[in-house]
């Protein structure tokens, strides 16, 4: 893929997943959470094995991928999708995706944990930023303890599961196609899922066939467009244009998330979140490590131009 591509698709797929975060929003009202999610992770892994089976992507794991993809699965789809369902129950669809917003913040801070990587000041001014925009937006004032409320308390928890998830799966795809890694880990993450309803939810399926058909439709397009296939070209564009330049979309998940509730669940635009939001995204960006290379990229730049200019003198 060219470039140009590469960036529409990213945007296409920062679109839907910031949507997302409304639909599940709005799921969770209408069926049970665990359940609702349960399927939609299922058919979203469905969906990513049978593109994977037309593309010849597809090969027998290793016992020792197989252990880090379990544990992959425990926090990036049980852990992270069971709390997010419930959590967005409690809380709003802008406050739900502004938290998530601190997903790449938090895997550079576990990244420096577990790999020794080197904590500039740069990237020390990104996170502090970042979780003091996180602070602004939950703390509101509304009668919870600390001013914080349960839902963006599990929707937190469910945030730093997910980051704690990327860790793991940084080791697996080390040997294996980062494609078959999601597929094997949305498949493998709905029967925990599948599990967790059964003992929590005990007739959240049967609720869940009682769905209307509008709500079946937001579960299979949720499950396909922006979990299934949104994963398999956002890996695809990792691939093509590096980790870096690919992180900072993710900063527009919010942003797409703040409109969408706004317009499709009559949610309020609150000063406070745009504050917020400005906050995340400014330390996303530094955070990330993302000013730190395209400041080497410049001084690397600038001593070939001096090179260059010495020997053609």
């Amino acid at each position: 893929m060219s470039r140009p591509i590469t960036y529409s698709l990213l945007v296409i797929v920062m679109i839907l997943w910031g949507l997302n975060v409304v639909a599940v929003k709005f799921l969770v009202e209408h069926v049970p959470p665990i359940a609702m999610q349960s399927m939609r992770i299922f058919i979203a892994g469905m969906a990513a094995i049978i593109v994977l089976y037309f593309l010849r992507d597809l090969r027998k794991l290793t016992k020792q991928e197989w252990a880090y993809i379990t544990f992959a699965a425990l926090l990036g789809q049980l852990g992270h999708h069971a709390l997010l369902a419930v959590g967005i129950m409690e809380t709003t669809a802008s406050n739900a995706s502004l938290i998530l917003g601190l997903i790449p913040l938090t895997t550079v801070i576990l990244t420096m944990i577990f790999f020794k990587e080197r904590l500039t000041w740069l990237r020390s001014l990104g996170i502090t930023l970042g979780f003091v925009g996180v602070t602004i937006v939950v703390v509101q004032g509304n009668g919870s303890v600390a001013g914080i409320s349960r839902g963006d308390l599990f929707v937190f928890i469910s945030m730093v599961l997910q980051a704690l998830s990327f860790i793991v799966i940084k080791k697996v795809t080390a040997t294996l196609s980062s494609k078959q890694m999601t597929a094997v880990i949305l498949l493998l993450g709905s029967l925990f899922l599948f599990s967790a309803s059964l003992l929590f939810e005990p007739q959240g399926y049967s609720q869940l066939q009682e769905g209307t058909a509008f709500v079946w439709s937001i579960i299979v397009i949720s499950a396909v467009l922006a979990t299934g296939l949104g994963h398999i070209f956002y890996n695809a564009a990792i691939q093509e244009i590096g980790a870096g330049q690919t992180a900072i979309f993710n900063n527009l998940v919010p942003f797409f998330s703040l409109i969408g509730a706004f317009f499709f669940l009559g949610e309020q635009i609150l000063f406070t979140q745009v504050i917020g939001f400005i906050l995340i995204v400014t330390g996303v960006i530094l955070g990330t490590g993302y000013m730190d290379m395209k400041r080497k990229d410049r001084q690397g730049n600038k001593k070939l131009q001096e090179t260059k200019k010495h020997h053609s003198a």
